[in-house]
């Protein structure tokens, strides 16, 4: 199968982290947080992150441009449906993130891939 839409559950440390690697490798990636405050932080700090990249010339300017741009922030699960790859970044609470996969499942394709970050 092939990838080509990444969502990413979480924009805290982890999340923020694992949808801007997505971005910056050229896949539009759906990032989705429960409240607009903690998505607006996760975005500020990938937005911080690739400007210090493409200060320090890992990547031009228009490489970080472009990588925001791939970048769709959303507050609804569902917004996850027509992605690939989902990935989980939430809290270590496994009966949440079992909760997540439940939901999830029931909304993507068949053969959609998940995959769960742990920071522990």
């Amino acid at each position: 199968m092939e990838i080509r839409r990444v969502g990413v559950v979480g924009c805290g440390l982890m999340g923020s982290g694992i949808a801007q690697v997505a971005a910056t490798a050229g896949f539009p990636t759906v990032v989705r947080e429960v409240s607009a405050e903690l998505l607006d932080k996760g975005l500020a700090s990938i937005e911080k992150s690739l400007k210090k990249l493409a200060e320090k010339r890992t990547l031009s300017a228009d490489q970080a441009a472009e990588a925001l741009g791939r970048l769709k922030p959303t507050l609804k699960l569902n917004d996850l449906a027509d992605c690939d790859l989902v990935i989980e970044a939430i809290i270590e609470n496994l009966d949440r993130k079992r909760e997540l996969f439940r939901t999830i499942d029931a909304m993507v394709k068949p053969e959609a891939v998940f995959a769960s970050n742990t920071s522990s």
